[in-house]
C-alpha cells in the first residue's frame, strides 16, 4: 500500500497539515495510522467532506466534559456572560476556536461540548498542566489505573497517615517536574491527585519552582472521576495542545477563528497576587504586550474576547485596561471572588470582559 505523509497529504488536498493531523486524530480518514511520532495516511484515502456548515452539536451527544481540575480563577462562574460573545451561530465563517490561557479549561469545555468546530487550538505555559491535557487525550487507560490506586490509598488512612501520603506524592511530583520528558503518565495522575487533594485546589510554586500547597482537608476526595475524565479525553480528541507562550498560537489565528484569553489578572491590591502559577510573573508590561498582540489579531479579522480584573475596584481613578484597550469594547460584570487569605477580601466584585466586536 502507498502511504503519504500528513505533509504530502495536505499538499494533495490543500489543506494545512494542522488540518490533516486533526482529521486522523477524530478518526475521520480510512486507513490513516501512526509510524514512530507521524501519521501515514494511504494513498487512495478519500478527502473527508468539510463539515464546516455544520457547527452547532446535536443535541442528542450526551457525552459532556467539565474541567478535570479545581483552578483558582476558573471561569464557571462567568461562563453565562462569555456565552454571550460565542459567535459560531451568527458567523457561519467562525470555524476555529483558540484559547492560549487553557487553566482549568472552564470555557474551553463549554464550546467542546456544544459546538463542533473544525479545528480547536489550546497552550498554556505551565507544563504540568499542559502534560495533564496531553496524558489524558492520548493515555487515559493508563493514566485511570494509577488514579484509582492513589484514590484507593488515601481514603483508606487515617489523617496522619494521609498527610505523610500527601507529602510523598508531593516531593515526587517536584521530582519529576524537574527532569522528566513529557508526556509523563506519573506526573499527570500526581497533578490530579494533588489537586483534588491540597487546600483548596491552588496550584502554587516557590521561586525554586517547586510545589508547595499544603494538604487540604476533605474527608472523601474524588480522586478518580473516571466518567469525567473518559468525556474530557474524547472531547480533547483533535484538539492541538501546545506548551508555549500566547504568541505561539499566533500561527493558528486568523479571521476564521474566536479566540478567549484568560491571562493571569492583574493585582487589585500589591498582596492580592498571593500565588505565583510560574517562576515568572505577569507584569503590567506584559499585560500592554498581551494588548497589542490582541490588537494585531484585531487586523486579521479574528474575533477576541479578553477577561481581566477591574483596577476600579479598588481605585476609580485607575484606567490601566480601558486605556489598554482603549479601540475595544469593554465590560464590567460581576463576580464572586472565592480565594483570599482575607476574609473581608471575598465577595462580589467587578471582572472585565473585553472584546473587539458588539454582541
Amino acid at each position: 500500500m502507498d502511504l503519504l505523509s500528513a505533509k504530502e497529504v495536505a499538499e494533495k488536498w490543500n489543506i494545512s497539515q494542522r488540518r490533516v493531523v486533526a482529521l486522523c486524530l477524530k478518526g475521520r480518514i480510512s486507513g490513516a495510522q501512526i509510524v514512530g511520532n507521524s501519521w501515514v495516511i494511504p494513498k487512495t484515502a478519500k478527502k473527508p467532506e468539510d463539515a464546516r456548515t455544520i457547527v452547532v452539536r446535536d443535541k442528542s451527544d450526551t457525552v459532556m466534559a467539565k474541567p478535570f481540575l479545581k483552578w483558582a480563577g476558573g471561569k464557571g462562574q462567568l461562563l453565562k456572560e462569555i456565552r454571550q460573545y460565542y459567535p459560531f451561530a451568527a458567523k457561519k465563517n467562525i470555524i476555529k476556536y483558540a484559547e492560549p490561557f487553557v487553566g482549568g479549561g472552564a470555557v474551553l469545555f463549554d464550546i467542546l461540548n456544544n459546538y463542533n468546530l473544525q479545528e480547536v487550538y489550546i497552550s498554556d505555559i505551565n507544563s504540568e498542566l499542559i502534560n495533564t491535557y496531553i496524558v489524558i487525550r492520548d493515555y487515559l487507560d493508563v493514566l485511570l489505573v494509577s488514579l484509582k490506586q492513589y484514590e484507593k490509598d488515601y481514603l483508606s488512612f487515617d489523617d496522619a497517615s494521609r498527610k505523610l501520603f500527601y507529602l510523598d506524592k508531593r516531593a515526587r511530583f517536584n521530582k519529576l517536574k524537574a527532569c522528566c520528558q513529557k508526556p509523563n503518565i506519573e506526573l499527570a495522575a500526581l497533578m490530579i491527585f494533588l489537586n483534588r487533594t491540597c487546600f483548596n485546589g491552588i496550584y502554587r510554586v516557590n521561586r525554586k519552582g517547586e510545589y508547595n500547597v499544603p494538604m487540604g482537608i476533605y474527608k472523601n476526595p474524588l480522586i478518580c472521576n473516571e466518567k469525567n475524565l473518559k468525556n474530557v479525553s474524547r472531547k480533547l480528541k483533535g484538539v492541538e495542545i501546545i506548551c508555549g507562550d500566547y504568541r505561539e498560537s499566533s500561527n493558528f489565528i486568523d479571521d476564521k477563528t474566536f479566540v478567549y484569553f484568560d491571562p493571569p489578572y492583574r493585582p487589585l491590591t500589591l498582596t492580592a497576587s498571593f500565588t505565583s502559577y510560574t517562576e515568572g510573573m505577569f507584569d503590567d508590561k506584559d499585560q500592554l504586550e498581551l494588548a497589542h498582540f490582541i490588537q494585531e489579531l484585531d487586523k486579521r479579522g479574528a474575533r477576541v474576547v479578553i477577561s481581566n480584573s477591574d483596577p476600579k475596584n479598588v481605585n476609580e481613578c485607575d484606567n490601566f485596561f480601558d486605556d489598554a484597550y482603549a479601540n475595544q469594547n469593554i465590560r464590567r460584570v460581576s463576580a464572586t471572588r472565592m480565594i483570599n487569605r482575607n476574609i473581608d477580601g471575598r465577595g462580589i466584585i467587578s471582572e472585565l470582559l473585553i472584546s473587539n466586536f458588539n454582541i
